[in-house]
């Protein structure tokens, strides 16, 4: 899909992304739907903190057609990625305002009352808009699928097989999705998450924030430790030259008394 605007008469123009809907007023499905979002989007940003060829959000109204924006079919993936794009704010993503360019990665956050439609509609959709990689992850029932386009003509989606760990490649992003045990937002449960090639977890800001203050904590531990043995060591040394002393005293008291002590005898 073009973004060239002069191939429009004036009064034919595609309309604006400015002038478009952005919000229904819809909030997600739970709480623990929206941190979740917020989690995958959050450590993604963070984790490509150096990088501005990327946009990632979530819940915002995703545009591709002037025939959907006419008829106010909204789509809002819960989760999605675009690469070789510019890292700014936008209020919506308008495909004809973004050189032709979709998503690579989308990730739906399920529900029972919404799972037949991520099942069905919006993953034929995405499929047809050339979306690579496509996952559902239940935030409750843990339940994780992942999609990618077959390199054959036909272009359909198939199941993406997982490692041995369980997690799922997403080889458009050249990382994985994984779930994992945390703690999030006062949350104990598990997360879906990003995996780096290395296998390390993308961690948010927050995330990252508290683990260094908890390094922070244990050098300071640390040092108080360090510095305690110090001073037990500068104790016993001061003890030890007190009875160095005290033994010198009476040694100086023996001989005024008794005259010299006797050489040892040799040996």
């Amino acid at each position: 899909m073009s973004a060239n605007l002069d191939i429009y008469p004036l009064e034919k123009l595609p309309p604006r992304g400015e002038d478009l809907p952005y919000d229904d007023g819809e909030p997600m499905e739970t709480w623990r739907h929206k941190c979740q979002m917020d989690l995958l989007i959050g450590s993604l940003e963070f984790a490509w903190s150096q990088r501005f060829d990327f946009f990632v959000s979530g819940n915002m109204f995703f545009y591709f057609s002037e025939t959907q924006a006419k008829r106010n079919d909204y789509r809002g993936p819960d989760v999605f990625v675009v690469l070789g794009t510019e890292r700014k704010e936008r209020k919506s993503w308008v495909v004809w305002e973004e050189d032709g360019k979709t998503p690579q990665v989308v990730i739906e956050l399920t529900s029972p009352t919404t799972e037949r439609v991520d099942r069905g509609v919006k993953k034929d959709l995405y499929q047809s808009l050339r979306v690579l990689n496509y996952f559902i992850f239940d935030p409750f029932s843990k339940r994780l699928d992942g999609f990618s386009l077959s390199p054959d003509a036909a272009g359909a989606y198939v199941p993406i097989s997982p490692l041995p760990n369980g997690d799922l490649p997403c080889p458009a992003l050249g990382l994985s999705v994984g779930i994992r045990p945390g703690r999030f937002r006062s949350i104990e449960t598990e997360w879906l998450r990003w995996i780096g090639s290395d296998g390390a977890v993308f961690q948010s800001g927050d995330e990252a924030a508290v683990a260094e203050m908890q390094r922070a904590a244990e050098a300071t531990q640390r040092a108080d430790e360090a510095t305690q043995r110090a001073d037990e060591a500068t104790q016993r040394a001061d003890e030890a030259a007190r009875e160095a002393e005290a033994l010198a005293r009476k040694l100086a008291e023996y001989e005024r008394r008794f005259g010299p002590l006797p050489d040892p005898p040799e040996r």
